[in-house]
């Protein structure tokens, strides 16, 4: 059985490299790569989880089509469990064009497709009870889960036993705290970047924003902060900021998804909070080396070396 059920968002990326601006008309522009890959706040961590030797499953929806097909025989050639990943009848898989600058900054163009007929129901709890943590990726563009929902599927996740993270995939929106309200006291690690952050508190102020989440009843915030590296502070307690590992930027698409693997598989060999959080961000730092969500890692070895070697 998984140690990890990752439940939410399941999103192919279709991902140009490097992109500098749409030509006029119908001209054409060339690029020096383009790749699909897997991605999503759930199916992302879930590759790279089991690219750390992680045995995790993923929960979600894709669509009766071949860009369905693809992700799931990619998934489970990486050592997914999918199992669980339903075939939606009505929608399309989700999906994303994502043209990549040459500084690993990018637009998305995005169809939310099946994700938004994920729901409560969809949980396999009897899976989940057998695991040790319980991710939930993609709050914000999974219309059947945000507010209500997602926080009787927490509740219900601690209630068994096990540990809960949570990421966001969002845009500002006017809504956002009235969805997360109900979330919030059945969170154990919240894993949003500071900009997401921010717009949920409403200030750039990263220890209101601290404080704001804590009083909501998050267990931890982890915050991460780009170049500057990743915030973590347990409720109650003061932050620390662990730095970021410099590299060579190609692609910052599915970062923060690959800093959700490597915190997760850290916190599920004992780490402690910092050691887990430099892992995350070392593995962060190796999908930034390459195109795409599923860039850069390769095991668990190579994280720990890089980990060793990397930082300055």
């Amino acid at each position: 059985m998984p140690q990890v059920v990752s439940f939410g968002a399941h999103i192919a990326d279709a991902l140009g490299w490097p992109f500098t601006a749409v030509p006029p008309g119908q001209q054409l522009a060339p690029l020096e790569q383009i790749r699909f890959t897997v991605a999503g706040t759930a199916a992302a961590p879930s590759v790279n989880l089991a690219k750390l030797g992680v045995d995790v499953a993923s929960v979600g929806r894709v669509g009766a089509d071949t860009i369905g097909d693809f992700v799931r025989t990619t998934m489970t050639g990486y050592g997914v469990n999918v199992d669980h990943l339903l075939t939606d009848p009505d929608r399309q898989t989700s999906a994303s064009l994502l043209p990549i600058r040459a500084d690993g900054s990018r637009p998305a163009l995005h169809v939310i497709g099946a994700n938004a007929g994920l729901r409560e129901e969809d949980v396999p709890w009897d899976v989940v009870a057998q695991a040790q943590v319980f991710h939930l990726g993609g709050l914000f563009v999974l219309p059947g889960i945000d507010g209500e929902p997602a926080g009787r599927i927490l509740q219900r996740a601690k209630e068994l036993g096990l540990t809960t993270t949570v990421d966001f995939l969002m845009s500002p929106r006017p809504d956002a705290v009235e969805l997360l309200e109900p979330v919030l006291p059945h969170v154990d690690y919240l894993m949003p970047n500071i900009e997401e952050a921010g717009w949920i508190v409403g200030t750039e102020d990263r220890a209101e924003i601290i404080t704001w989440l804590h009083g909501k009843g998050v267990g931890c915030t982890v915050l991460t902060l780009g170049g500057d590296g990743v915030s973590v502070a347990r409720n109650g307690e003061a932050e620390t900021v662990v730095p970021a590992f410099d590299v060579d930027v190609v692609d910052t698409t599915g970062c923060g998804d690959a800093f959700t693997s490597g915190f997760i598989s850290g916190l599920l060999e004992g780490l402690d909070l910092i050691a887990a959080a430099d892992r995350g961000l070392a593995c962060g730092s190796l999908v930034a080396t390459g195109l795409g969500s599923d860039a850069g890692i390769v095991d668990l070895a190579q994280v720990e070396e890089f980990r060793r070697t990397g930082r300055a």
